[in-house]
């Protein structure tokens, strides 16, 4: 009876852990197994000192020479989530971060992979249906666990793609580099 007992509870633990993870990944895998797309961004100069960016999540704007530091770096979350981030370091209260995150079964060539992206895949479509409903793009939101991640004076921003968010450090890049102001945008 102890053994059925502690094997029910390890398969429980499984099964939430598979849930988060599905949970945090909120984008369909499908979509990250489609051909390479163009990202959907505009850059253009503009005659001030002023770097912008306007995202799904909302608009950013930093004066050129507030910022301190640019820089974009990978990590893992949690062993389930691969997150690539651009961080904008500024002369002032607040850290504004970009990111886009991937589940690391995309990467995972195994048939625990193929099985868990097919999981994370009917999980992410459920969110997505609950998230019409009720009328907000829950794919595009910043994902937060309280109170792990809360970060005070932290801007955070959620971009779908990768090509996104490098076209994004390159604009804010360029911007800083050249002292040249710029109008960053996903479309």
């Amino acid at each position: 009876m102890l053994a059925k007992r502690h094997w029910f509870c390890h398969l429980a633990a499984m099964i939430k852990k598979a849930l988060l993870l599905a949970l945090m990944l909120v984008l369909p895998v499908h979509a990250q197994n489609a051909p390479a797309a163009q990202p959907k961004t505009d850059d253009a100069p503009q005659p001030n000192r002023f770097w912008q960016a306007t995202l799904p999540g909302g608009h950013y704007m930093v004066a050129l020479d507030r910022v301190s530091a640019v820089s974009r770096h990978r990590y893992v979350l949690d062993g389930a989530v691969i997150v690539d981030e651009v961080t904008i370091d500024a002369i002032g209260q607040a850290l504004a971060r970009f990111y886009f995150i991937q589940p690391i079964t995309a990467t995972a060539e195994s048939a625990a992979g193929a099985a868990a992206a097919r999981l994370a895949d009917r999980a992410g479509e459920a969110i997505d249906k609950a998230a019409n409903v009720a009328g907000t793009d829950v794919h595009q939101m910043v994902i937060k666990k309280f109170p792990e991640t809360t970060h005070a004076r932290t801007i955070e921003y959620r971009l779908l793609s990768a090509e996104e968010l490098a076209a994004l450090h390159n604009s804010i890049r360029s911007a800083w580099e050249s002292g040249k102001g710029r109008k960053f945008a996903v479309k």
